[in-house]
C-alpha cells in the first residue's frame, strides 16, 4: 500500500500494478493517473451530485457491481443521505475534490454515475437527458442521425443541447436546465420528444425497452429522467473491453461522422486542445417548455 498526500489529505492507494483491462494491460495505476489528470474538467460535473460507483475491483473481465452506500470512507469524503422507495436511507458519496476522486477510484471504481440533481434539491434536475442506445446492426452512425434530429427538435422549442459519447456504443444528449422543473416535468417532456422522434423516424428509432423491438434500431431512452436514475459522467471511464471514456463531442463532429470511441490518452489530448466541450451543461440555464410545445407528426 502507498499513502500519498493530495491537497492536504492522506490517500491510501493499493494494488497499483493490478491489470484492470487485460486486453491492453491497462492497470489500476493508469486508471488513477487518468482520473488525476482529468480531474480539473471532471470534478465540476460531479460536485454535490450523489454518485453511484461502478466498481470492478478485479477488472473488466471480473464481476462488477453498482455501489450506492459510501462504505468505509475517510471522514473527509462528504456524503448525501437519500431515502429509497423502500424507506431505507443510503449515504451516497459526494466526490467534490481530488482526494475523494482518488479514494473512490482506488476502490476499483471504473465508472462514475452522478445523479441529474444536486443532493440538496433532489427533485430538481439540472439537465434533461436522452440516452441513445443502438441495437446491432445499428451503431454510432445511426445514433448520430438520431442525435442530430433530437438537437434540431430541442432547438425548435428554444433548448440548446450538448452531446457526448456513452463510452460504449451510443450517444447521450443533454439539455441543461435552470433547476425550476421537477423530474415529473422532464420525464414527460423527454417521453414526448422520444415518441416524436419515433413517429418521424420509425425505421430507425424505438422507445420501448423490449429487446425484440429494438433490433437494428436506436432506443431513445427517456426513462433516465428520474430522481433515482444516474447517468455516466462526462470523462468517466467505462468497463468496456478496452479502456474507453464517455467523451464530450462538438456537434460539428457528430455532423461529420467523427464522433466515435475515445480512449484515455485521446481524451486528455482533446481536453488540452479543446477544453471541456460539456462545460455548457454546467453554465447554461434554460427553462423547460411545456411538452405540448413539441411538434407532432
Amino acid at each position: 500500500m502507498t499513502v500519498v498526500e493530495v491537497e492536504g489529505r492522506q490517500v491510501a492507494l493499493s494494488s497499483l500494478d493490478k491489470v484492470l483491462w487485460p486486453e491492453t494491460g491497462f492497470t489500476k495505476r493508469q486508471l488513477l493517473d487518468y482520473y488525476e489528470r482529468i480531474a480539473p474538467v471532471l470534478l465540476p460535473h460531479l460536485r454535490e451530485r450523489p454518485l453511484t460507483l461502478g466498481r470492478f475491483p478485479d477488472g473488466v473481465e471480473g464481476p462488477g457491481f453498482a455501489q450506492n452506500e459510501c462504505r468505509g470512507r475517510p471522514a473527509w469524503v462528504a456524503t448525501q443521505p437519500i431515502p429509497l422507495k423502500s424507506g431505507v436511507v443510503r449515504h451516497y458519496c459526494l466526490v467534490n475534490d481530488l482526494p475523494s476522486l482518488l479514494w473512490v477510484a482506488n476502490l476499483g471504481t471504473i465508472e462514475l454515475h452522478p445523479y441529474l440533481a444536486p443532493g440538496a434539491r433532489r427533485d430538481h434536475p439540472l439537465a434533461l437527458v436522452l440516452d441513445l442506445d443502438p441495437a446491432p446492426p445499428a451503431g454510432l452512425a445511426e445514433c448520430r442521425s438520431v442525435a442530430l434530429r433530437a438537437r434540431d427538435a430541442l432547438a425548435a422549442v428554444g433548448l440548446r443541447c450538448f452531446a457526448k459519447t456513452s463510452g460504449a456504443a451510443g450517444l447521450h444528449v443533454f439539455a441543461p436546465l435552470d433547476g425550476n422543473a421537477r423530474f415529473s416535468d422532464t420525464k414527460a417532456f423527454a417521453r414526448r420528444l422520444a415518441e416524436t422522434l419515433e413517429q418521424e423516424m420509425p425505421e430507425l428509432v424505438v422507445t420501448t425497452q423490449s429487446r425484440a423491438a429494438r433490433g437494428g434500431k436506436v432506443l431513445v431512452d427517456w426513462l433516465q429522467n428520474d430522481p433515482m436514475r444516474s447517468t455516466v459522467a462526462p470523462f468517466s471511464l467505462r468497463a468496456t473491453r478496452r479502456p474507453q471514456v464517455s467523451t464530450p463531442v462538438a456537434w460539428a463532429e457528430v455532423e461529420a461522422g467523427s464522433a466515435a470511441v475515445f480512449e484515455p490518452e485521446q481524451v486528455l489530448e482533446r481536453v488540452e486542445r479543446l477544453g471541456d466541450l460539456f462545460r455548457g451543461v454546467l453554465e447554461l440555464r434554460q427553462r423547460l417548455p411545456a411538452s405540448a410545445s413539441l411538434p407532432t407528426t
